[in-house]
């Protein structure tokens, strides 16, 4: 722990970004120096599948993955989130994919032949993800992988103890610009479940599949939504099967 803090006190300040954000940026950029890693990336969740956003990333690729996954829907982040417990994997281009089937071909062309997942979690609060990301397939070492733990963990006080200081109801200095985006996501999911009348699963199944289509992330979908330049129609086939009942 004292080793990856002083690696994040060493970390040059990023541009552009304020408190907490600042902060995370330069743990995964600090990750990333430090480890056999060619990514990094936190992400912000909620309970379930739900998502506030990336709050962090090591650069525009680390960024990209992370977004992908909250573009198709599936990808370690979000596993990892839901089954409190990391994916650790070796091989995005064959295992990955078989598990992945959508996310681990995109995030293979991308460069990435391994990414390992870290749930940033403690007793049964749960407040996100940590994402590493490598360009040669294979695990991990064990020194490697305790790193990548003790990240985690330093990322979850961080956290934690923003949020403390906290003013009530209110999100950590600087988280609040840097999620902002997530919110036209929800609004575009409303206007979709108003112009379609389907509920919000269908809603936002079909924003990931207009987004998936036509190669854009989800928020970029959701945002041509809100300021009215897109207007999805039934002839807009949601990724997944809609649910019969």
């Amino acid at each position: 722990m004292a080793r990856v803090l002083l690696q994040l006190a060493e970390e040059p300040l990023p541009a552009g970004a304020d408190g907490l954000v600042s902060t995370l940026t330069r743990l995964c950029a600090a990750l990333v120096r430090h480890l056999p890693a060619a990514g990094s990336g936190i992400s912000l969740m909620g309970e379930g599948h739900g998502s506030a956003g990336v709050a962090a990333a090591a650069g525009p690729r680390s960024r990209r993955l992370e977004e992908l996954q909250f573009t198709v829907g599936e990808g370690p982040c979000l596993d990892a989130h839901a089954a409190r417990r990391p994916m650790l994997e070796p091989d995005l281009a064959g295992a990955g994919s078989d598990r992945w089937p959508i996310y681990g071909p995109r995030a293979a062309a991308l460069g990435v032949r391994a990414v390992f997942a870290f749930p940033l979690q403690v007793g049964s609060v749960r407040v996100g993800v940590l994402d590493i990301y490598r360009q040669q397939a294979g695990p991990l070492s064990p020194e490697a992988l305790a790193s990548g733990y003790t990240f985690a963990e330093v990322a979850l006080r961080l956290l934690l103890q923003e949020q403390a200081g906290a003013s009530e109801g209110r999100t950590p200095e600087g988280l609040d610009d840097a999620l902002a985006y997530r919110m036209e996501v929800y609004q575009a999911q409303g206007m979709v479940m108003v112009d379609l009348g389907v509920r919000p699963d269908e809603a936002l199944a079909r924003l990931r599949g207009h987004a998936f289509a036509t190669g854009q992330d989800i928020t970029a979908v959701a945002r041509e939504i809100v300021d009215g330049s897109l207007r999805l129609t039934r002839d807009h086939p949601p990724l997944v099967p809609e649910d019969p009942a």
